[in-house]
C-alpha cells in the first residue's frame, strides 16, 4: 500500500509540475512575449519541475517542500492575478496551481517509514 499512495504523490506532482510548465512556455509564444517575461515563466515552470522532482531523491524534504510551496504559490498568484478576471477564475486557477503539489506533500508525510537499522530495539537472544 505504501508504494502505491508515494507513487501515485510523485506522479501527481510530476504531472502538476510538467502541465504548468509546458503552459508557461507555451503561453509566452503565443501572446508573443518579451524574452525578459519568458524566460521569468520559463524559470518559474523550471521551479515547479525541479519541486517535483525533489521527493524522488528526498521524499520527506520533497513532501515538506510541496507542502510549503503551495499555499506560496497559491498567495503569489492571488497577488498577482490579472484582475479583469472573474472571481470565480481565479480561485479556480488558484486550487488549479496550489492544490495538487499540497496534496502531494501531504500523501508522501502521511506514510509510515520503516525505522533505522541502527535505531530498532535489537531482540535479545537466549
Amino acid at each position: 500500500m505504501r508504494t502505491s499512495v508515494v507513487v501515485i504523490a510523485r506522479a501527481l506532482a510530476l504531472v502538476w509540475a510538467g502541465f504548468w510548465a509546458l503552459f508557461f512556455v507555451l503561453e509566452s509564444l503565443a501572446w508573443h512575449a518579451p524574452a525578459r517575461v519568458m524566460t521569468f515563466w520559463s524559470v518559474t515552470g523550471l521551479l515547479f519541475v525541479v519541486l517535483a522532482i525533489a521527493p524522488w531523491a528526498w521524499e520527506v524534504t520533497g513532501g515538506v517542500l510541496l507542502i510549503v510551496a503551495g499555499p506560496l504559490i497559491g498567495a503569489a498568484y492571488a497577488i498577482w492575478s490579472p484582475p479583469h478576471l472573474p472571481l470565480s477564475a481565479r480561485v479556480i486557477t488558484n486550487a488549479v496551481l496550489c492544490g495538487p503539489p499540497f496534496l502531494a506533500g501531504m500523501l508522501l508525510l502521511l506514510q509510515p517509514r520503516p525505522m533505522h537499522p541502527r535505531l530498532t530495539p535489537r531482540r535479545s537472544e537466549a
